[in-house]
């Protein structure tokens, strides 16, 4: 798979225009950090994730002959929320595809828009995501990071950073499955290339960075934390080589520091954020000097209240 062009990250910006709202990009309000750290807050878009823009353009790209199908889509929350709302907006069927470390309320908020949710262990899910299909339900499959029209959705927040902020030297992004990692550096590379995109993971929940260093897919010890919305024992092929190709590299938080920017966040910015989120700050705030201009991608706000409870107490992780 090739990174989408210029163009189609242009035609999924008009066609998202009536689903996804364009997000600020505001300072961190913390005296004591570095200046020129900013947040594009994709936490406000109205499913409380970035993953609106892909579920819209993807779904806006079937064929209008399969949209009675209804869609699929595999995912720990974000995506398959995204999928669902579109879903019903359409009036089109929609199944899920679960791990069984999704959150109870990003599940909640799945069930709530009406899709159905199909759960399965984490590693059946892994194998949903490599075979794009689930036994037993025929609808069309919509990939929450692996395809170019999910990619191109994604890039077009890399094209508001940079309009927004024309002097940002370093765009911090969580990694998931990359998509979002891949899609914003393949529009800042198109439009500001001298700007460093670098993917953000968590510890114990971080294979890209050994795989890059390998030059190939490594399988880690995977171990879940509170940051549910990124994190998986491996990458796929396609990802890592588009990653290798436009990524300045992957820097990763620890669970303890994102938990503090968690906290962080929401009493010095009165953002809500999930760990995901929370994680490029993280990284932001860790003083290893990655950039003076920083543009950190806070990908979502779907944390379950009791969580975001403890982290603010100081009683998790």
């Amino acid at each position: 798979m090739r990174p989408p062009a210029l163009n189609r990250i242009h035609e999924a910006r008009r066609a998202i225009k009536g689903a996804a709202i364009r997000t600020p990009l505001l300072p961190l309000n913390v005296l004591e950090a570095p200046a020129g750290i900013f947040l594009k807050l994709e936490n406000l878009q109205s499913i409380g994730a970035f993953k609106v823009r892909a579920a819209a353009f993807a779904i806006a790209c079937i064929p209008p002959g399969e949209l009675n199908r209804g869609v699929l889509t595999a995912s720990a929350g974000n995506m398959g929320k995204a999928v669902a709302w579109e879903a019903r907006r359409l009036g089109i069927p929609c199944s899920v595809v679960v791990p069984d470390t999704a959150p109870a309320a990003k599940l909640d908020a799945i069930r709530h828009l009406g899709a159905r949710i199909v759960p399965v262990s984490f590693d059946q899910w892994w194998t949903t995501l490599g075979d794009r299909r689930y036994e037993g339900i025929d609808a069309t499959f919509i990939h929450p990071f692996d395809d170019e029209n999910v990619i191109a959705a994604d890039a077009t927040i890399g094209l508001e950073i940079v309009e927004d902020m024309p002097d940002v030297d370093v765009i911090l992004v969580p990694w998931g499955g990359g998509g979002l990692s891949i899609g914003i550096a393949t529009a800042v590379k198109a439009v500001k290339p001298s700007c460093r995109v670098f993917a953000v993971e968590v510890e114990g929940a971080a294979p890209l960075a050994p795989s890059l260093a390998a030059g190939k897919p490594v399988t880690i010890d995977y171990r879940p934390s509170f940051v549910d919305g990124i994190g998986s024992k491996t990458v796929f092929r396609d990802m890592l080589d588009l990653a290798v190709e436009l990524l300045a590299g992957s820097l990763i938080a620890t669970v303890e520091d994102t938990a503090a920017c968690v906290r962080l966040l929401a009493q010095r910015n009165h953002v809500v954020t999930e760990g995901a989120g929370a994680a490029p700050v993280a990284v932001a705030l860790s003083g290893v000097g990655v950039g003076s201009h920083i543009a950190c991608v806070v990908s979502g706000g779907n944390i379950d209240p009791h969580k975001l409870a403890a982290i603010i107490e100081g009683r998790l992780p």
